[in-house]
């Protein structure tokens, strides 16, 4: 088990943001007689939020690349050097915190950048990655349109993007057996990535989608869609929002529940599942249903954070950055520790070959030449081309009588 020293070690360079002392190209195969691409040195950079609304999912992140960080130190590093951590805040999407913060990490030597956590940053950042060549993980941002961003090969994310979730309704809904579904969406870019992703995971597990009813931004009067959703008389209503137009999805919440389709036969999504015991009477959401992407760590996992960071009260995106961290070391180990092909390694590391479960399981076969699959704590994290998550993991959670979501159990989808 990883000692304490080097816990406290990688918990003070996250806290003073110091560096520890210390896609054309082909996934390439490690040789233990020609010299690695790169320094030698694996060098990974960390943009989680330190202040500003999303602060409070910082440090569960922090923490799970910390870990990573001690564990691959632990077995031997990457090519027998230690792995060194600099952390750096992302800030928010209103200020230019994020470039400045990217441009220290690339001037320090950053070979990798686990983060940011806004999906907003991390399209800002993808331009900035492209031209340093230096890939970038998200553990957390899950907008649609990053899957197609321009991004050469070098954006990735553990988390999986927000219309894969439409499989894993497919999936839970349809356990008991055909079930008619409705979807009622915002006519966003999130309702338009979820309406045919849900369509797919119905039909692949016998159930249909009877009603797709978009309703355009700002829309007051909702009698039309919901009178549309009288008529189709699904047995589950899926509404489709997002935080970002909390007025409008408290409202169209109001409108489905008072149209008969509360309780359990209404699941709220991913950019909707939230508390709010504050804004309706208790007992409204009882029951009802909802879906949030990730992992819900264990309480192992959740132990092995908080020897990192004792102060840990939330633990949402810990295991997705601890996986990031893995897979770029992993990627490394393959290819050498320069950017373009740690870029270039990562798919291959992670999809088609010798399944294992740490850095430590995967270290050996790689090194003698195999191809490996690393399935993580966060999921079998296998990325696809475009550097999304496929399957991926679905924390189930249900609404206590006030109106606060309790998480149930996790699936795994796609």
């Amino acid at each position: 088990m990883r000692s304490r020293v080097v816990a406290a070690l990688v918990t003070l360079l996250l806290l003073t943001g110091c560096t520890a002392p210390g896609s054309g190209i082909q996934a390439s195969q490690p040789s233990p007689t020609s010299a690695l691409p790169g320094d030698g040195v694996l060098r990974v950079g960390t943009l989680f939020p330190v202040t500003g609304a999303a602060a409070y999912i910082g440090p569960a992140q922090a923490a799970g690349a910390a870990l990573a960080v001690a564990d691959i130190n632990a077995a031997g590093g990457v090519e027998g050097e230690p792995v060194e951590l600099i952390a750096r805040e992302s800030g928010e999407a209103s200020g230019d915190t994020l470039e400045a913060s990217f441009a220290e990490l690339a001037a320090g030597g950053a070979d990798v950048v686990i983060g940011p956590s806004s999906s907003l940053l991390a399209a800002r950042v993808i331009p900035l990655a492209v031209a340093a060549e230096i890939p970038v993980i998200s553990p957390a941002a899950t907008f649609p349109g990053l899957t197609t961003a321009s991004d050469d090969g070098y954006f990735f994310r553990t988390i999986p993007a927000y219309g894969h979730q439409g499989l894993a309704l497919g999936q839970v809904l349809s356990e008991s057996g055909p079930t008619t579904v409705a979807f009622v969406y915002i006519d966003d870019t999130f309702g338009q990535a979820l309406a045919p992703t849900l369509a797919t995971g119905l039909e692949q597990h016998g159930s249909s989608l009877v009603l797709s009813q978009a309703i355009p931004p700002g829309t007051t009067d909702l009698s039309l869609a919901i009178q549309n959703l009288k008529d189709a008389a699904p047995d589950v209503v899926v509404v489709g929002s997002t935080y970002a137009s909390v007025e409008a999805t408290k409202a169209l919440i109001a409108a489905v529940i008072g149209a008969g389709f509360g309780g359990a036969k209404l699941w709220l999504t991913t950019q909707n599942t939230g508390d709010y015991s504050q804004s309706f009477p208790n007992g409204t959401l009882k029951d009802v249903n909802g879906i949030i992407e990730g992992y819900e760590p264990d309480d192992a996992f959740i132990a092995r954070l908080k020897t990192v960071d004792s102060s840990l009260t939330t633990f949402r995106y810990g295991a997705e950055a601890y996986d990031a961290v893995v897979l770029a070391a992993l990627a490394a180990v393959q290819g050498g520790d320069a950017g373009s092909m740690i870029a270039a390694d990562l798919v291959d590391v992670s999809v088609g070959g010798l399944k294992c479960g740490s850095f430590s399981e995967c270290l050996g076969p790689l090194q003698s030449g195999e191809d490996i699959d690393y399935d993580g704590v966060s999921g079998p994290l296998n990325f696809t081309p475009a550097g999304d998550v496929s399957p991926a993991y679905y924390g189930l959670y249900t609404y206590d009588g006030e109106n606060r979501f309790v998480f149930g159990r996790g699936v795994l989808a796609g």
